[in-house]
């Protein structure tokens, strides 16, 4: 098992980021939202991940980045719920939408549930 968030796994392209903001479907687990995307990638990854903390929520970049930080360790440590359960590529955009500073344990919890609702819808549509 692989508990490290390479590069090759992060979404950077532009692109891909507009496409997914403008065609994505979206999943919510109040605080976390997460839109997806069916895609193809050229370096083989099953999943490339943003994260983002609005700046609209937290004024202080310190503040951002703390959310931002959190929000990548709670998915690397469960992204195996997702590469073990689906077939196919995906680019994954988790967003934060609560306004208070979160602690690590609503932030785990919120994602184990964010990626198995994820993991259960795909599977879902694969059989119907």
């Amino acid at each position: 098992m692989d508990f490290t968030f390479p590069k090759k796994e992060k979404l950077k392209s532009k692109k891909l980021i507009e496409q997914l903001f403008a065609e994505g479907k979206q999943l919510n687990h109040f605080p976390l939202k997460l839109l997806f995307l069916p895609t193809s990638f050229s370096d083989n990854s099953k999943v490339k991940t943003m994260v983002i903390a609005p700046k609209k929520s937290f004024k202080s970049a310190v503040k951002r980045n703390r959310v931002k930080r959190l929000l990548r360790e709670a998915y690397r440590l469960n992204k195996h719920m997702v590469f073990n359960n689906i077939e196919g590529n995906y680019a994954f955009a988790i967003l934060y939408l609560g306004k208070e500073m979160p602690s690590y344990r609503l932030v785990d919890e919120k994602m184990k549930a964010l990626l198995d609702k994820f993991t259960k819808k795909i599977s879902y549509e694969k059989t119907s």
